[in-house]
């Protein structure tokens, strides 16, 4: 219920103690303050980890061939492990737990041109699940397609940047580019969230295996499975191992003969890590708020100190220990309420401006703390306010009237 008052005494005794007041709700500012930016500090590296993360399917295997370091049944160390359109059909047709899956061939720095006009980009051979291993955004056109690679057609799909980089012009489907003076028809533009995968460019995985004489050699092998666990997904990764190793000749225990990038398995450590990161600032930031209310807790029996006579004068003229500790509760909840809240629009401010400033940074995206937060962060200070003033307002109720009388 409002006391008017009671909020006149609170706002006279804090005019009287501006000093005091002020230093107080800074403590506790400057705690709010500092939770809020580690949380949002926190948020903005793991959004741009997910981010990564999010370029490629969360479920995915890649396979890239190696070079043995075990001798095994007559092979000796250090034979080349090759990969090759037969290894992607006998994934793709024998092993149930592989959904979609593409083999790939590279070629880096390419010189491509259009009519005068040139550029470096690099060149993929690939099948046509790989737009969902890159999770691939078209935004015109197609992309490439099983009747490309069965007849070697010369498509190509190029990125929004390539577009406005070599062609520099809107409509572009249908053009044609050119790779070594081999033309090339657009068919697709396509446009990744991650900067460096734009500089890509893709065709049939057939037509790179003639035109630049791979023969029927695969760089690497990529799959998706179900949304398994991860232990599932290692048992996946375990059992395509052994058959490469069956038909490629190699020791199964060779950690060198395969190179296997399981994204479950990265995804799940960047998650076990964030969520230490986040238990370790929800610490760091309560322990610094924490400092703020003993403050505030400090000042407040000052408070009661300084006002032993009033409280014992209030008291025998009826005053009762529930009025007593209202009056403290309230002062100590306003100050550290206003200051808290001071702190945690600052914060948000702070993040705001820092979101809006570093666009591109590779390792810091979108620093910001969700509606959530907000709300417990107000818990947090209703609860801390409450805390603060409640020893001090105790020991206030507890005053006898005759031994505040006879305070000096």
């Amino acid at each position: 219920m409002f006391d008017l008052d009671r909020w006149q005494e609170i706002f006279f005794t804090i005019s009287k103690n501006k000093l005091r007041t002020f230093l107080t709700g800074f403590s506790v500012a400057w705690g709010i303050f500092m939770l809020i930016i580690l949380l949002g500090s926190g948020n903005g590296i793991e959004n741009s980890v997910q981010d990564k993360f999010s370029d490629d399917a969360s479920n995915s295997i890649w396979i890239w061939p190696g070079e043995t370091s075990i001798p095994h049944k007559g092979f000796k160390e250090g034979r080349i492990i090759n990969f090759t359109n037969d290894d992607y059909e006998m994934l793709k047709n024998n092993q149930e737990e592989v959904r979609e899956i593409t083999g790939r061939v590279g070629l880096w720095n390419q010189l491509i041109n259009y009519g005068k006009e040139y550029g470096t980009y690099n060149i993929r051979g690939v099948h046509p699940d790989h737009q969902v291993l890159e999770n691939t955004k078209m935004v015109k056109g197609r992309y490439i397609n099983e009747i490309d690679n069965q007849e070697f057609r010369k498509v190509i799909v190029i990125s929004e940047k390539v577009r406005k980089e070599l062609l520099k012009k809107e409509e572009v489907i249908g053009d044609y580019i050119e790779i070594y003076k081999i033309k090339f028809q657009i068919v697709g533009l396509y446009m990744d969230d991650n900067e460096w995968e734009n500089n890509n460019i893709y065709i049939p995985i057939k037509t790179a295996q003639k035109i630049f004489n791979r023969g029927v050699n695969l760089n690497q092998i990529m799959f998706t499975t179900d949304q398994i666990s991860l232990e599932e997904s290692k048992i996946v990764v375990e059992k395509v191992k052994r058959k490469l190793a069956s038909i490629k000749g190699f020791d199964p225990s060779d950690t060198q003969a395969l190179w296997i990038n399981n994204n479950a398995e990265e995804f799940q450590k960047f998650s076990t890590l964030f969520s230490n990161i986040k238990l370790f600032i929800w610490v760091i930031g309560i322990g610094t708020l924490l400092a703020g209310i003993v403050g505030v807790s400090n000042i407040m029996m000052i408070v009661v100190k300084e006002r032993t006579k009033e409280i014992g004068i209030r008291k025998a003229l009826g005053a009762t220990p529930g009025s007593i500790i209202a009056l403290v509760l309230q002062e100590s909840l306003f100050i550290t309420a206003v200051s808290g809240y001071i702190g945690l629009v600052l914060g948000v401010g702070l993040l705001e401006l820092m979101a809006s400033n570093i666009q591109g940074v590779e390792y810091f995206k979108n620093p910001e703390v969700d509606i959530k937060i907000a709300i417990y962060a107000t818990f947090v200070l209703i609860f801390a306010g409450l805390l603060a003033g409640f020893f001090p307002a105790r020991k206030a109720a507890s005053i006898q009237p005759i031994v505040a009388l006879r305070d000096e």
